[in-house]
């Protein structure tokens, strides 16, 4: 269907195999609706850095049991090519947004077709928890459902391979290969359902025994008081009791936003990056005297904190700083106890702050970098897997792992491991401020800032383009007042200085990434959003911190400059 045009495709939806309910629809849309047309049918969902994530509706470029459906017959003959001579074991979660059980319940509905014994949860289950379950049941492949943080009439599609991590080159290529050679007419919809199995509890009790293992154990844990909000989603059960069960006393619930519910009614995005959707957990932080805030996403992999500033307010933190603090102190503890291993490695993102190279530095532990998506970092870990040991990382876009008994990033663990350097913090007398003034004492401040420009829809994807090919084949010479120096191109692994005219290739995974470096060690990286509709520029400078003044000066100084940024890169 490649080559076929929106009519063409949407022409085969008005008859069999799709059910009258969906062939009625695009007529309508035919009749009354040609641009909604367009824009459902003139591509086809394709593999992201968090896998297939669309809007909810009829259509190629929907999320529908169909798509999905599709995606499902894809993946089974894949894995049959993979596994031809073993029984196939796949496990199944889905989040809390809208359709979520009908899309489960249709493309288990595949999986058993195919004679694969599939592992469902019980009810709504947070990501990080399905790779857990993908390892520990010894499955060949594990699936997601869900949207992460994108509004409420998105959902998705994540696929998980063998080791727990999501699928990258070549399975995710090949994987949307069997799903284009794939028709709709193959699907089948007609399982065996004896062919399920329901999670047991056993295996939340051995996750949370996990955690428990991973942790410097330091006391105090009961002196520090947790607001929380799950903001409608996954984790409203699962993150207490990990907290519990790690020895802090229960959080104090956000109940309003303690209900699943795939509308998430009480916020404009479930997404824990943006401070509005955790105004109401600061305020009851406030009221309550709390020490601490934690808010997650609906499927429970990233996750927001707000912490006690050096005024005594909640201030929220973003995800460069929380994996500056988490990595440091994870690395110091470890160093003083004797725990931290001589080969081990801590990794980032490519548009993660330099912080954490600099402080893996400091104790002569390796930081490694990969692409954008935690699926990358799953990649370093699963290809050091008995060589290197993997002590913990993340990524700006507020997604951490300690250990590795996960494969993907966990809010669940991080939330147990951020409350302990919160409560070793205040024991004594200190605070997770003060460690991340410590850091930028240190090694200077980093003031990391992230740019977002949505361009909605088939037009706005060739504006996107259009910006990426311009910064490739006409970069500034000149950015914030600094000059430029380098520019690295992923796509192409390529690195142009403009100083000298020299090129140079490089050794990386490829991506549509353009990265720009200044004579002052400052860093842009321009990227479209693999899941979102988005271009995202990732702001990385560099500031002495100076004797007498405070952060403040430091954030508005970096803002200012981030705005002359824009103004040269629009």
């Amino acid at each position: 269907m490649k080559n076929m045009t929106a009519e063409e495709k949407a022409l085969i939806w008005t008859k069999e195999p799709f059910n009258e309910d969906v062939r009625e629809t695009v007529k309508a849309m035919m009749n009354f609706d040609p641009k909604e047309l367009y824009e459902s049918f003139y591509k086809d969902i394709d593999f992201g850095t968090g896998g297939m994530r669309g809007i909810m509706g009829v259509g190629t470029n929907r999320i529908n049991v169909y798509t999905l459906g599709l995606a499902s017959e894809g993946l089974s003959r894949y894995l049959k090519k993979q596994f031809p001579h073993e029984e196939i074991r796949i496990a199944i979660a889905n989040d809390t947004r809208n359709q979520s059980d009908e899309f489960t319940n249709a493309i288990a509905s595949v999986f058993t077709a195919h004679g694969f014994k599939v592992f469902l949860f019980k009810d709504f289950a947070p990501t990080p928890l399905l790779s857990y379950a993908v390892r520990q049941l010894k499955c060949h492949a594990g699936v997601m459902l869900t949207a992460s943080h994108n509004p409420p009439e998105y959902n998705g599609y994540k696929v998980f391979w063998n080791d727990g991590g999501q699928v990258v080159s070549p399975h995710d290529k090949a994987i949307i290969n069997e799903v284009r050679a794939a028709k709709y007419e193959d699907i089948r919809f007609d399982g065996n359902s004896e062919n399920i199995t329901s999670i047991s509890d056993e295996l939340l009790d051995g996750y949370f025994k996990k955690i428990n293992e991973l942790g410097i154990h330091h006391s105090g844990k009961k002196n520090i008081k947790i607001v929380f909000t799950p903001l409608h989603g996954t984790t409203v059960d699962i993150l207490p009791k990990a907290l519990i069960a790690a020895g802090f006393q229960a959080p104090i619930m956000v109940k309003h936003q303690a209900t699943p519910d795939g509308n998430f009614p009480t916020v404009e995005s479930p997404n824990p990056e943006e401070a509005n959707a955790l105004k109401d957990a600061v305020k009851m932080a406030e009221d309550e005297g709390a020490d601490m805030v934690i808010g997650t996403d609906p499927d429970g992999d990233r996750i927001g904190i707000g912490v006690r500033n050096h005024k005594g307010e909640i201030s929220l933190l973003n995800g460069n700083q929380v994996a500056a603090v988490m990595v440091r102190y994870l690395l110091r503890e470890r160093s003083a106890n004797g725990t931290l291993p001589s080969n081990g490695f801590v990794a980032k993102t490519i548009v993660t702050t330099n912080l954490i190279e600099d402080i893996a530095k400091t104790y002569n532990t390796d930081c490694k970098s990969c692409l954008t998506g935690f699926k990358w970092i799953a990649k370093l870990i699963r290809e050091h897997e008995g060589k290197q040991t993997f002590i913990g990382g993340g990524e700006e876009s507020y997604g951490y792992l300690v250990g590795d008994f996960v494969r993907d990033k966990d809010s669940i663990i991080s939330a147990v491991v951020l409350a302990e350097i919160v409560a070793w913090a205040k024991q004594r007398g200190s605070s997770f401020w003060n460690e991340l003034m410590e850091i930028y004492q240190q090694y200077g401040y980093y003031h990391d800032q992230l740019f977002s420009l949505t361009l909605k829809g088939s037009e706005g994807a060739q504006k996107i383009e259009s910006m990426m090919e311009n910064l490739r084949s006409n970069p500034p010479k000149e950015i914030m007042g600094q000059k430029v120096k380098l520019v690295k191109d992923y796509s192409n692994l390529t690195n142009y200085n403009l100083i000298t005219g020299d090129r140079n290739h490089f050794e990386f995974e490829r991506s549509n990434v353009i990265q720009l470096f200044t004579q002052n060690g400052a860093r842009i990286t321009a990227r479209p959003s693999g899941t979102e509709p988005k271009i995202k520029f990732y702001f990385s400078i560099v500031l002495e911190m100076r004797p007498g003044e405070d952060l403040d000066t430091y954030v508005k100084e970096g803002e200012l400059m981030v705005e002359k940024a824009i103004d040269t890169l629009m």
